[in-house]
């Protein structure tokens, strides 16, 4: 390009010094200078607009994309482009590893100052953020209801963290399902089996926690101290939230979350919680090796409890306690877990709709492929066909366990997490702590709504 231009200017030169040098004489060859200077402009022009065309062709036909982790997500994301490959030979798709605490600030840089060009084609977005930025910066992302894609066959309660006023702005991916998991062999020295705690309420699961730990020592349940990811959990469950549809809050008057909160603080009043960890290394701890025969959290939390090799075929997993007393309350929740999304930088969004739609949302085989050496269950619904889905676990006792997190998945109601959902589990966190030393529940959820309203102006 460069040089093309620089001849150009060398040929005007030259022309300007002949017409110089012949002063009165006949402009004939001047004219026909002229006419050779416009041929060459005009010849490098059309290169220059075939060499841009050209690229924009390549262009259209490369996908980039932002996500992180390599044995997990990126993996997931290079399997689907040699899946998508298969078909479509000419497309490229660069998976570039980028951090979460990367992508955020890199999504509200781009929105401060405009420049979206910095964005990649496609990007990987933590679902308790979703919403937050499709609401906060609804230019970014390209609303994708109306792209071909069967959002139907997508887990509800998974489906909502990307879904903002009726429009879909994400793919779900990775299954953040809540299990609840229990070590077999403990609940049989004190008399019980895992059909005793399937399907059951939270009031029930207090009576057997504690008789379990009157008997044998073990808590069927641990959580970290200041930790409320289980609150948030039996939130869910109950098709209940922080915010409403508006993006209010909704801390102080919430029937559901007053009842969580009574709930959780019983349960640790009554030995049927154990509440001592201080981080994450201690509260794997506590059920790898500790004194915890039990686990309530996202289904990933099963590679962590299979860490301990010797407690093979000694676990079991059944769905979650649900809420006493509140209508609409379920077995099942989510914990975790992200989506994708196309940026509005995407030049070809059809291709990108399209590749997203072959694999993410339509290929049974790549899910199957991805389960074994990832732990990556589906949130789509049909993944569940993929033969891996129902082979037996022998750790988990010979239980098909991946096809039962996926029919947990079906089940779970979703979730408003608006704008403010962090500064909302914060408080709601601070109004935790403060009920537990004495604090009046009722005052400690108000001033929890009020701290939240007062970071919102």
């Amino acid at each position: 390009m460069k040089k093309r231009f620089l001849a150009t200017l060398m040929i005007v030169a030259m022309s300007a010094s002949m017409l110089a040098g012949c002063g009165s004489k006949s402009d004939a060859p001047a004219d026909s200078a002229a006419k050779d200077d416009a041929a060459a402009t005009d010849d490098a022009a059309k290169d220059d607009a075939a060499a841009t065309d050209d690229a924009a062709a390549e262009g259209a036909q490369k996908l980039t994309v932002w996500c992180w982790d390599p044995a997990f997500n990126i993996y997931a994301m290079e399997t689907a482009a040699k899946y998508y490959q298969k078909d479509h030979p000419d497309v490229e798709v660069e998976v570039v590893e980028t951090p979460w605490d990367d992508i955020q600030p890199l999504i509200t840089n781009a929105a401060s100052t405009g420049e979206y060009s910095q964005l990649p084609d496609i990007l990987l977005m933590q679902d308790n953020a979703f919403q937050k930025n499709a609401i906060s910066y609804p230019d970014l992302f390209v609303d994708l209801t109306d792209s071909g894609i069967d959002f139907s066959q997508f887990a509800a309660g998974k489906l909502g963290y990307s879904t903002v006023g009726g429009k879909n702005y994400g793919v779900p991916f990775d299954n953040g399902a809540v299990i609840a998991c229990y070590r077999t062999d403990i609940l049989e020295q004190a008399g019980y089996t895992i059909d005793d705690l399937t399907d059951i309420t939270w009031s029930r699961f207090e009576e057997i926690s504690s008789d379990v730990q009157a008997k044998t020592g073990y808590y069927l349940l641990s959580e970290r101290t200041g930790e409320i990811d289980l609150i948030m959990m039996m939130l869910q469950s109950a098709g209940a939230s922080m915010f409403d549809e508006s993006g209010a809050p909704v801390i102080a008057d919430n029937a559901a979350l007053k009842n969580v909160v009574e709930t959780f603080n019983s349960l640790v009043a009554n030995n049927a919680l154990l509440l001592t960890q201080q981080n994450w290394d201690e509260y794997i701890k506590s059920f790898n090796s500790g004194s915890a025969a039990g686990v309530v959290n996202g289904c990933w939390i099963m590679g962590s409890i299979q860490a301990a090799a010797d407690q093979s075929g000694k676990w079991a997993i059944t769905n979650m306690p649900k809420l006493d007393g509140i209508d609409g309350a379920t077995n099942y929740s989510n914990n975790g877990g992200s989506s994708w999304a196309v940026t509005t930088n995407c030049k070809n969004v059809e291709l990108a709709t399209d590749f997203l739609n072959s694999t993410f949302c339509g290929s049974v085989d790549f899910y199957g492929e991805i389960l074994p050496s990832s732990g990556a269950i589906a949130t789509w619904a049909p993944a569940a066909e993929a033969d891996v889905y129902g082979e037996p676990s022998e750790f988990f006792g010979g239980d098909a366990v991946f096809k039962k997190v996926v029919d947990f998945s079906t089940k779970t109601p979703a979730n408003n997490t608006g704008v403010y959902y962090y500064e909302a589990r914060n408080a709601v966190a601070t109004a935790i702590t403060n009920i537990q030393n004495g604090g009046n529940i009722d005052d400690e959820l108000a001033n929890a709504q009020a701290t939240v309203e007062a970071q919102m102006q």
